[in-house]
């Protein structure tokens, strides 16, 4: 390779990459805009259950990465990986297909064919996502491991161009509504076919492209079988297979099953993420105690925890999309666009549009600081990614203080949020995939993209605890009016419900009270948003604090 080569190109291993990996997110975004919509009206099932199923597959699904990160690095190797979760997920979308083209004939196995087409997708992102991310990390010299960050933020820019093209033509296939209102149940199926070719077209892409272009800088193939590793694929001095001690293989089953009891009835969550929770920590635990890891090693697989443990709060403020943001936008917002009465639930597409924008503008900002010697190391840019999530929901929180319970939100206020929260998820979300790259021991890669993906599976849940206190919105204070009830005299406790007053107001889906949270109730919008700049700037705060300390465990990684 020359010294220009060197300086300017990336291999053309991470268009590859970029490719499969776009194809894929289209079809997990196309099918998960439509499935709770599948749910619902064509399973005929009630909306809190679809949200249980749509919560457990979600969760499950950053869940099984671990597993799929274990099988690579010990037996199958990545690139066998990627294919078969290719294929996996592929074939679960054909399954929700036929699902959706047979529920009217026969419900009962339409249903059950349902919950095999999504366990059969779980399994197949478990294998593919781990695999694909540690990948992009090996295309590159060692002397280049700087570039990383501006490889992972394209690599990003891959996954957001295949969220936004199925989350766009997924819903135009599969979610239609005549002009009357009336939803075709039957259209539904469309969307899982477009998401499953999608699939497959990813799959026989990197399988076609996978052996010319997927190569170490010295033109060997990548990501094969673990038995096939050569000493110049590891760093110098470092072990090529992980070292587990029976004894600390009883410790961490141990320690799950205790994590388990503790994390279901002393927290009190559901299976799913009782099993999320334990198994993350235990796995996290059984991966220090590898008798194989060298100090600095040991350093730096300590840092990928802690940087994990902070992407939690940035996850859990950022999911508010999906949930109270949507809610907000439906319920108090003004989505006059130029116009255009917009869908609320198209408000949140702009995070995927932004990304797409502003990858390559960030690429081009580190390279050039890198350039000038002036670039952050990777635990600043987190903290900078916080520190923008912060700003964004303290805007809101201060533009909901304005607007009162019967004001409208201006859409341009949410659609900046999405902005700086785009801006905040480039700092931090690729260079955090980066990270995990530069720190790892090629043995663990996979293995700790696994439990770098806990980190976001857990952002969720912790997303989900704090979406579910959102306050009444203006819609509620008005149904209540026009029920007869001062929904506010009844919150402030100055008015005491009849029976039949209680009853009208559940019958509408209206709380009779404030939510509460650590203690605290929580009386109005502003209150809410300012709960997620509190946990988001502390993390931030916090963050920045123990920069000088990670990079000393970093030893030389930037």
């Amino acid at each position: 390779m020359t010294e220009t080569q060197t300086k300017s190109a990336h291999p053309k291993g991470l268009w590859v990459l970029f490719g499969t990996e776009m194809w894929e997110r289209f079809n997990f975004y196309g099918m998960r805009a439509l499935l709770t919509l599948f749910l619902v009206n064509s399973l005929l099932m009630k909306e809190e259950e679809a949200s249980l199923i749509y919560g457990g597959f979600l969760g499950l699904c950053y869940l099984t990465p671990m597993l799929g990160g274990f099988v690579a690095d010990r037996f199958l190797g990545n690139r066998n990986c990627i294919l078969l979760g290719g294929l996996l997920m592929g074939i679960g979308q054909l399954l929700l297909f036929t699902s959706g083209s047979i529920f009217d004939a026969n419900l009962g196995l339409a249903k059950s064919i349902m919950y095999c087409g999504l366990a059969v997708i779980v399994f197949g992102n478990g294998f593919f996502k781990p695999n694909i991310s540690s990948m992009v990390g090996s295309l590159y010299p060692k002397q280049e491991k700087t570039k990383l960050d501006t490889a992972f933020t394209i690599f990003y820019m891959g996954i957001n161009i295949g969220a936004f093209l199925g989350q766009s033509i997924c819903p135009l296939l599969g979610d239609v509504v005549d002009t009357g209102g009336v939803r075709d149940v039957h259209a539904f199926k469309w969307g899982f076919l477009a998401a499953s070719i999608a699939m497959f077209l990813g799959t026989i892409l990197f399988y076609v492209l996978k052996n010319k272009y997927v190569v170490s800088p010295e033109g060997r193939p990548l990501g094969g079988l673990p038995s096939k590793n050569i000493a110049s694929d590891f760093e110098e001095g470092e072990a090529q297979t992980a070292n587990f001690s029976r004894k600390s293989l009883i410790a961490a089953g141990i320690s799950f099953l205790i994590l388990g009891v503790v994390v279901h009835y002393v927290f009190d969550q559901n299976l799913i993420y009782t099993l999320i929770y334990s198994s993350g920590l235990a796995l996290a635990g059984l991966i220090i105690s590898d008798s194989s890891l060298t100090k600095i090693e040991r350093d730096r697989i300590i840092v990928i925890y802690i940087v994990s443990f902070f992407i939690i709060f940035f996850w859990a403020a950022f999911e508010q999309a999906g949930s109270s943001l949507t809610f907000i936008a439906n319920n108090q917002t003004d989505r006059n666009f130029f116009g255009w009465q917009m869908p609320p639930s198209m408000v949140q597409i702009f995070n995927g549009m932004f990304v797409v924008f502003l990858a390559v503008p960030f690429s081009v900002l580190w390279d050039f600081l890198r350039s000038k010697s002036k670039e952050p190391i990777s635990p600043v840019k987190l903290a900078m990614g916080l520190v923008l999530i912060t700003i964004s929901f303290f805007m809101i929180a201060t533009q909901v203080s304005y607007i009162g319970t019967s004001g409208l939100l201006l859409v341009k206020w949410l659609i900046l949020l999405y902005f700086l929260n785009t801006c905040a998820e480039l700092c931090l979300s690729p260079i955090g995939l980066s990270l995990v790259g530069k720190l790892s021991p090629k043995r663990f890669a996979s293995l700790l993209y696994g439990v770098f993906f806990l980190s976001n599976a857990s952002g969720y849940a912790l997303g989900g605890t704090l979406g579910s206190i959102l306050p009444a919105t203006g819609d509620k204070f008005n149904k209540a009016k026009e029920l007869g009830i001062d929904l506010q005299a009844v919150l402030d406790k100055k008015v005491t419900l009849t029976a039949e007053q209680a009853q009208l107001l559940d019958a509408n889906q209206i709380m009779d009270h404030n939510p509460i949270f650590v203690g605290f109730e929580i009386h109005n919008l502003y209150e809410f948003f300012m709960v997620f700049v509190v946990l988001t700037g502390i993390a931030a705060i916090i963050l920045f604090a123990l920069t000088p300390f990670l990079k000393k465990m970093m030893h030389g990684v930037r």
